[in-house]
């Protein structure tokens, strides 16, 4: 069964070097890690046509890729700069249920890749000024041809079952009441099977047999890419690390505490086991 948990970041085709056909353009403006969006009228949108306003003080822009008859730019708008009426800023995050999924996904994908340009302006072997390649999405050293990507960090998110029942947990992180499926990130050397086995060991101290795929859901926010599994509880009791987790417990459908909202991978693996698909 194929799961789509969450929207994608990547609903543009890049095309390099950019494309010289004409096209309408599209902006999506950038202020540190939130976007410029407009609630009026609902439901709302991050994309602003061209021309850009007049007099509005922002940054050279940024070719993020075409989808239909249009192309699509992020710009950086200045810190305490004057915006444009009914304009305001917002951590992308918070924008979910409020624009459109398409819009999510080029504003997620706008600020990565304007956050990737900032911090690697200058390389990081040898400090001189890197430049944008126009082949893919990279930039080069302009002194000693290093290159860089952008960085993606994977993590694993896994639903561990026993009988008709899942485990829980909670972070200190989260808001209060709030339980979730485990979760970790990959560290080198490791295969993804041995992350899950890892994290639930170290998180809850049990062990876990019969990993399965669930799906996949990028999360750049800033960087992650969460790869979700299902698995069998294998054996042992529940131990908390007290750590990234300060509780955790065996729920059935009818016990279920306060899950995650929205169109979130850990919410797709509950919704999931809830209706018995997995």
């Amino acid at each position: 069964m194929e799961h789509r948990p969450f929207y994608s970041v990547r609903p543009l085709f890049p095309v390099y070097p950019e494309d010289p056909s004409p096209h309408e353009r599209r902006w999506v403006l950038v202020q540190g890690n939130s976007v410029l969006f407009t609630g009026n009228p609902a439901p709302g949108t991050v994309l602003m046509p061209d021309p850009l306003p007049a007099g509005l003080s922002c940054g050279a822009p940024v070719y993020l890729g075409t989808r239909d008859a249009a192309a699509y730019y992020a710009c950086e708008v200045a810190a305490g700069a004057a915006l444009p009426t009914g304009w305001q800023p917002s951590p992308v995050r918070e924008l979910l249920g409020r624009v459109p999924e398409s819009n999510m996904a080029v504003a997620a994908y706008a600020v990565r890749i304007l956050d990737f340009d900032r911090s690697t302006a200058f390389c990081g072997r040898c400090g001189a000024t890197t430049r944008p390649l126009t082949t893919e999405r990279a930039r080069a050293c302009t002194a000693c041809n290093r290159i860089v990507y952008p960085r993606i960090s994977p993590a694993i998110i896994v639903l561990i079952k026993r009988g008709e029942e899942i485990l829980l947990a909670r972070s200190p992180r989260f808001t209060p009441g709030l339980f979730s499926v485990i979760a970790g990130f990959n560290e080198p050397g490791e295969n993804l099977e041995q992350t899950v086995h890892r994290e639930v060991a170290e998180e809850v101290g049990i062990t876990v047999r019969n990993i399965r795929y669930f799906g996949s859901e990028p999360w750049p926010f800033p960087d992650s890419l969460m790869i979700g599994f299902v698995a069998e509880h294998a054996g042992g009791e529940i131990r908390v690390d007290n750590q990234e987790i300060e509780a955790a417990g065996w729920f059935s459908r009818e016990t279920l505490p306060s899950v995650p909202t929205g169109a979130s991978i850990s919410r797709a693996l509950i919704e999931a086991w809830r209706r018995r698909e997995i």
